[in-house]
């Protein structure tokens, strides 16, 4: 099963502070624990909403907001995709993250559908597309 941890920005995260040297520490250390109980598909920190953009939907019509946005509890700082057996598994590892406790901290975690979670609608020629797809983007990233 995999699953989408989302870091919660905070006030600081949005402010653009980057960690300290000592925090970088801790988290290359618990990204080598992911990486070596083979769990870490990916994960990455991310920019303030400050830098980024919004592309709102409404029929045809397409409207840009740009960043920065107002509510930071809603806002995401950071990810991991993990690959795990179960819920409680990926709660087991979130709960090791090496955070200082501060208040603001708050991670969710969100299970990835999975092809099969679309039976029956998804068809097999429908997953093979997708599966070629998967694989084309998989070596162009291989080839940059």
């Amino acid at each position: 099963m995999r699953f989408m941890v989302l870091v919660k920005a905070t006030k600081d995260s949005e402010a653009g502070v980057m960690p300290s040297a000592d925090e970088l520490n801790a988290m290359g250390k618990f990204n080598a624990e992911l990486v070596e109980a083979g769990v870490l598909l990916a994960g990455d920190g991310l920019h303030p909403s400050s830098k980024g953009a919004r592309v709102r939907f409404d029929g045809d019509k397409r409207t840009v907001v740009d960043g920065p946005f107002a509510e930071t509890k809603e806002l995401i700082a950071g990810f991991w995709i993990i690959d795990v057996k179960s819920l409680d598994e990926a709660i087991a590892w979130v709960k090791r993250v090496p955070f200082d406790g501060s208040p603001e901290s708050e991670i969710e975690i969100r299970q990835v559908f999975e092809a099969a979670d679309f039976a029956p609608e998804m068809t097999p020629e429908m997953q093979a597309a997708e599966n070629r797809l998967r694989e084309k983007a998989a070596e162009q990233q291989k080839d940059k």
